[in-house]
């Protein structure tokens, strides 16, 4: 994909490194508190209420960052890639209503396909935009929603990322691979995200859950074990039905976007 350099895309790819270094901090603040000598990790008593407060500086500086990104000089090529955005957004969005089984979404092909030949900041915009579109239409609105918009977003912006190739069989294969991929890696950050909350309330230690008192290595043996007791399966049915959706439609879906991206503007990009 072509790059254009100018000042606003520089603040624009900062603006999303920013964001998605802040974002992985937050995804990892139990590591990093387990990490601490464990006199401070014993004095975190308010370990809940800084994840909840990061997690609301997170979703507004994905805001900030969306409509950074977004952002754009107004000329009629611009317009009409903006409009491009806003459809593929509702079409995905609507996607979501499909009923799905133990996790499998089609959302994710399309944020993948899309960051494939978008490139990766449209793509990352496209994950966040449906996320929060789709959450609107199926009242799924709560403090979990920053998060997933921001794993989303990562998705399209790992597919932009992806090398071209000349034969559209490997295209497909390479993009069905990550996104069968990012089925579990999403299922594995959103697992993190609600980690530090599953334990209250639990009256004996089974050996899945975080406190502050655990070292760096039983917090990781801990989360390996709560993952493959809570999201595994899920995660696996998302990884294939992604896969396979991408692998059945991905040939035409490339084709029909590459030909609308002839049409639009959308010629900027981070850097691969």
């Amino acid at each position: 994909m072509r790059l254009v350099s100018s000042p606003m895309v520089g603040l624009q790819n900062a603006t999303l490194l920013i964001v998605s270094i802040a974002g992985l901090l937050t995804f990892f603040l139990p590591f990093a508190i387990s990490a601490l000598p464990k006199e401070s990790s014993q004095a975190s008593p308010r370990t809940i209420e800084a994840s909840l407060l990061l997690g609301l500086i997170i979703g507004a500086s994905l805001i900030i960052a969306v409509a950074e990104l977004v952002r754009g000089p107004g000329s009629g090529n611009y317009a009409r890639s903006l409009a491009l955005l806003g459809a593929l957004v509702a079409i995905d969005a609507t996607l979501r209503l499909v009923p799905s089984f133990l996790g499998a979404s089609p959302i994710f092909a399309l944020v993948v396909l899309v960051g494939y030949v978008f490139g990766p900041r449209f793509g990352f915009v496209m994950g966040t935009l449906t996320l929060l579109l789709s959450a609107a239409i199926t009242a799924g609105v709560g403090p979990w929603l920053p998060f997933q918009m921001l794993c989303t977003g990562w998705v399209g912006l790992a597919a932009g990322w992806l090398p071209s190739w000349k034969t559209a069989q490997v295209e497909v294969a390479i993009a069905a691979a990550l996104g069968a991929a990012t089925g579990f890696m999403y299922g594995a950050l959103m697992n993190l995200y609600s980690w530090p909350f599953a334990a209250p309330g639990v009256a004996a230690d089974v050996g899945l859950y975080w406190t502050p008192a655990l070292s760096l290595i039983e917090s990781i043996e801990r989360y390996s074990r709560f993952y493959l007791a809570t999201s595994l399966v899920h995660d696996a049915t998302r990884a294939a039905a992604t896969g396979l959706l991408i692998l059945a439609a991905g040939g035409p879906v490339i084709r029909l976007l590459r030909r609308f991206h002839t049409r639009t503007a959308w010629a900027t990009s981070l850097p691969s």
